[in-house]
């Protein structure tokens, strides 16, 4: 049984060298890959690659439900999502990291929810990341000297496309940052009474900015980013408590129809 799980985003690959792989059959089709289990810093965790080793899913395409079962089927207790994100405010910086308190759900078509009937279940998102695994995370991002914020609202957009100018626009008064990908993989979690937190490193400036942003630029964020957050997970994971005391574990009480 494998408790912590981490699923990683675009430029988030090879945290650790896996002992095994394991092919997991879910009801909702494959996941995005073997899940892989090995070691960082002595503790035992899963790895999914969110968009495939080789990254050959894009982000509507992604099964998170499939994603998500295969982490719980396991024995996965909490969830770490690892995100590339766009900046919608000039004091997030290109190389930032943000421990997400908040979402807005933009996205269209996705599959939302593990109940689809006969069984109606309303969960609660009203603050829909893992108190306990956010300050965990917020403490070891002080003590490392990263350049972070300790909240910030994530609009999560369908794409595969970018925002226009005038939704860039539009988004910039309501969110932080911008993404693909954090939707529904978040409410899954809590669907199945995981913890959740949302790693996001911001890798550019999102198009509200009248400033280009070179694909050069971009590609050498993300590459400080990964060093940055391979770092952080290691020493993250080691401060997690064994026992878990957030209400994650509780959240189908009363949400059952």
């Amino acid at each position: 049984m494998v408790r912590i799980g981490i699923i990683g985003g675009s430029g988030i690959y090879g945290i650790f060298k896996p002992v095994r792989s394991v092919r997991v059959h879910t009801p909702y089709g494959p996941p995005s890959g073997d899940v892989e289990i090995g070691e960082l810093d002595g503790i035992e965790v899963a790895f999914i690659p969110r968009h495939g080793r080789g990254h050959f899913i894009p982000p509507h395409r992604v099964n998170y439900r499939a994603n998500i079962y295969a982490l719980h089927s396991l024995g996965v207790e909490r969830v770490i999502g690892v995100s590339a994100v766009g900046s919608l405010k000039e004091d997030y910086r290109p190389g930032d990291i943000v421990i997400t308190d908040q979402y807005i759900d933009f996205t269209k078509g996705r599959d939302y929810t593990f109940y689809n009937g006969p069984k109606v279940v309303h969960i609660s998102t009203a603050d829909p990341f893992c108190p306990e695994l956010r300050e965990v995370f917020i403490s070891a991002l002080r003590e490392m000297g990263i350049p972070h914020h300790t909240g910030g609202t994530y609009i999560c957009i369908e794409g595969p496309r970018f925002s226009t100018r005038a939704e860039s626009r539009m988004f910039r008064q309501f969110a932080d940052i911008i993404g693909m990908t954090l939707v529904p993989e978040v409410q899954l979690a809590r669907e199945l009474e995981m913890c959740y937190v949302n790693v996001s490193a911001i890798t550019d400036y999102d198009v509200w900015a009248e400033r280009p942003v070179s694909t050069e630029e971009v590609l050498r964020v993300m590459k400080e980013n990964e060093d940055k957050v391979k770092s952080l997970l290691a020493r993250a994971i080691r401060a997690i408590p064994q026992e878990r005391k957030c209400p994650c574990r509780e959240a189908l009480r009363g949400a059952v129809v």
